[in-house]
């Protein structure tokens, strides 16, 4: 029988009415395996991920298939977003012995649950060099039935291998500017400067590396830095991987020009980028970079917020091919690399040499690893399910342009958006973007075009919502939220931020400082929560309390990072992925580079860096600056993979600075005070805000009035500036801006605000007829 109808997670549900007995992984699925004397057939995959939806279409849901699996495997399936861990360890085999990785995963384990063979995607029949699924499972039967011995070894190897793979970085000591300077000169290597990010196809987002550069630009005035944030910054809002019409990226480029993105729009992007796009435009006043901020914020409480106030995992890259329109719809684009250039993490420094390439099963009917997946092609859909097709919500024909805005703007449209008759995608189809050479256009009618092609848009079948809460993304999104209400001065996603915070308090904390990962409909889910839960949410706490002035937030930091302290930490200021209660795997994940987002490891240590700032906490700063010491090993070596942990690098070398703000909350003063704390781009500084004689935050202990009116105190490394009334004086003492207007209070969002709208138009008045 198939045991996931019960489950929380949408990337299981979608396997509930597969013919493969699943079983979700659970110590009686192995007990199971023990019993029935067979190997274990482990599948981890998540509900946007084009090529798992591919491989249950052709395979899992083929009665054949699914007989010949049921008699001879136990099958566990994995989302990968709801057990990270379990996904690091086996994923960690996989790119150890093959030098490549992705989703979905397909490993083969003992009931024991150790692995000796594996793989990624298999097409259900042999082509590309690539083995049949059902010639895969054959050959693992016939080495599991006739060479146990051999298994056995080489399960026994790899584990043992696995276990000696230890963490090596000298003395933890956090980076000096030295080691920061030649991160930057590494990123300069390998900066594309003609296409803006760093690297090959395919591309990804580099949002922790930019990050980083924004900071050292701050730090140290480098123009070099800053230029290649601007760079990338606006080859990927002008390209493919940015939605056009609706705002918000796609998880990355195919290629190298930002051009055909692979299209599932993921919370924790969205939520980075955000961020990114909110900090450029704070250090350099751009249009481009404030509209894309607010667009990417409005896509985010428009698509993917949850009735429970909390922000859904994902938006599928597929979606059903419209019938009768006249649309077309396309096939998949290419393979599913590793999130984030995973396979090309640099090991840490010191660490044991790869387990190398396991022995194959003993048959060429299953030779050993995976060969990168080709694309299939179309498909066809079991009966009475629609055609579906990757990226078909968003692609666009010439055709298409005019049936909506007529033939003039149709036209007009087509060459804005460099949709062409051959196509920038597949059959004919473009993905919207913005090419060089574009006509001019009225802004007004820009607005229009776009407002039109959303709509219409909107009438497409959509992309499913993989709508579970996952606790670390959704402070990452509220971090993001908090600031860029804040910097804009929209107070509806400032109480967006706010009403997520609420939600991971309220369903996904308990008493004790304990997390879980995930929650659905409001009901938690039974997974614990792992390092990146902890610090990102701490981070987010952190940015709420600094935007809203309210002390239960640092608190609320406190409690999960004293957890992160006692469970999650080795020595020498390591840090593992799952605290030391959790389920034992056959090892306890850690891994401090930073990929699609950024480690437990390194998003500890800045949570850490910005509490111990807010509270004079020296045993949290002291951690913090421990945890750092992997960061000086890798700054040079790899600073592509650690980008996060430099960007926390740079505030801790600053200080970070802490500014207190104290005035009455009604104050204009105090409002434009606060104000222009929060617009300053030192890194990585920590603002509190607070009514005289308050004690919600350590930081405003022994703060008064000066004179009787609000002022700004600015201290850092156990120094302190004379205290200002000005708001002018604090910009400067911050690298921030000219800082206009008192702005809302942020302090208290209303509760009857602005709906966030429905297709974003142009705001900005960018003066180049809207291109920005």
């Amino acid at each position: 029988m198939n045991r996931l109808a019960g489950v929380t997670s949408p990337y299981l549900l979608q396997h509930a009415d597969n013919p493969v007995d699943w079983w979700p992984w659970t110590p009686e699925a192995f007990e199971e395996a023990r019993r029935r004397d067979v190997p274990v057939l482990l599948s981890v995959g998540y509900a946007a991920c084009h090529w798992c939806h591919v491989m249950a279409r052709e395979s899992f849901a083929d009665r054949d298939v699914a007989a010949y699996l049921n008699e001879h495997f136990v099958s566990v399936k994995v989302d990968r977003e709801e057990r990270p861990d379990v996904d690091a360890v086996y994923m960690e085999v996989v790119q150890a012995a093959t030098g490549q990785g992705g989703w979905p995963m397909t490993v083969f384990l003992t009931p024991d649950a150790e692995p000796f063979y594996f793989g990624t995607y298999f097409p259900p029949r042999a082509r590309h060099g690539m083995p049949g699924f059902r010639q895969v499972l054959e050959g693992v039967v016939r080495a599991w039935d006739e060479r146990r011995d051999e298994v056995g070894e080489v399960a026994g190897r790899i584990v043992r291998d696995l276990a000696g793979r230890t963490l090596s970085y000298g003395a933890p000591t956090p980076p000096a500017a030295a080691d920061l300077h030649a991160a930057l000169m590494g990123l300069t290597r390998e900066f594309d400067a003609v296409r803006g990010g760093f690297g090959g196809a395919p591309k990804f987002p580099p949002s922790m590396g930019l990050e980083f550069l924004l900071r050292h630009h701050a730090r140290t005035g480098s123009q070099a830095a800053l230029q290649m944030v601007q760079a990338t910054c606006e080859a990927m809002a002008r390209g493919g991987l940015y939605d056009q019409l609706g705002g918000g990226f796609a998880r990355y480029s195919v290629d190298a020009d930002w051009v055909v993105p692979h299209f599932e729009k993921m919370l924790y992007d969205n939520a980075l980028l955000c961020r990114v796009y909110a900090h450029l435009w704070r250090s350099t006043g751009s249009d481009l970079a404030r509209r894309v901020a607010l667009e990417t914020a409005e896509f985010l409480v428009r698509e993917l917020r949850t009735g429970e106030g909390g922000f859904a995992s994902a938006l599928d890259a597929d979606s059903a091919v419209p019938g009768e329109t006249g649309e077309t719809g396309v096939p998949g684009t290419g393979g599913e690399p590793g999130v984030g250039g995973a396979s090309d993490a640099p090991a840490v420094p010191g660490a044991s040499a790869s387990p190398g390439t396991p022995a194959a099963p003993g048959s060429p009917d299953a030779p050993n690893g995976p060969a990168a997946p080709a694309a299939p092609g179309t498909h066809t859909p079991p009966a009475g399910h629609a055609e579906h097709a990757e990226g078909a919500f968003y692609v666009w024909t010439p055709q298409q342009l005019r049936e909506v805005l007529g033939v003039a703007d149709g036209e007009l449209a087509a060459a804005y958006f460099g949709v062409t008759d051959e196509g920038t995608f597949e059959e004919g189809a473009s993905v919207l973007r913005l090419p060089d050479g574009q006509p001019l256009i009225d802004g007004e009618l820009l607005a229009s075009v776009r407002q039109r092609l959303f709509a219409a848009r909107e009438l497409r079948p959509r992309p499913e919502r993989d709508d579970k809460v996952v606790a670390a993304w959704n402070g990452l999104a509220i971090a993001a939220l908090a600031e860029v209400g804040a910097y804009f001065e929209r107070p509806d996603l400032t109480a967006a931020a706010v009403e997520a915070a609420d939600l991971l308090v309220r369903v996904h904390l308990d008493y004790h400082g304990r997390l879980v990962r995930t929650s659905r409909d409001g009901v938690p889910g039974t997974n614990g929560g792992v390092l990146e839960d902890y610090a990102d949410v701490a981070e987010g706490f952190l940015a709420l309390a600094s935007v809203t002035g309210e002390g239960v937030w640092v608190e609320f930091a406190g409690l999960l990072l004293d957890t992160v302290l006692r469970h999650f930490a080795g020595p020498d200021g390591a840090l593992f992925d799952t605290p030391d209660d959790a389920e034992a795997l056959i090892r306890r994940p850690q891994d401090p580079t930073d990929n699609a987002v950024p480690s437990g490891w390194t998003a500890a240590a800045g949570a850490l860096v910005s509490y111990a700032a807010a509270t004079g906490s020296s045993t949290h700063r002291e951690a913090a600056e421990r945890a750092l010491g992997v960061v000086t090993a890798l700054a040079g070596r790899a600073p592509r993979f650690i980008g996060w942990g430099l960007a926390v690098a740079e505030a801790l070398l600053d200080g970070p600075r802490e500014v207190a703000v104290v005035g009455p909350a009604d104050d204009p003063a105090t409002r434009r005070l606060h104000r222009a704390a929060l617009l300053g781009t030192a890194p990585g500084a920590v603002v509190a805000v607070g009514e005289p004689g308050g004690d919600e935050v350590p930081l405003l202990a022994d703060r008064p009035l000066v004179d009787g009116r609000p002022a700004a105190y600015v201290c850092r490394n156990f120094t302190c500036d004379a205290p200002t009334t000005d708001p002018e004086r604090l910009a400067a003492a911050l690298g921030g801006a000219h800082v206009p207007g008192a702005g809302p209070d942020l302090r208290a969002p209303g509760s009857d605000l602005p709906d966030a709208g429905a297709a974003p138009a142009e705001r900005d008045g960018d003066g180049d007829g809207g291109r920005g």
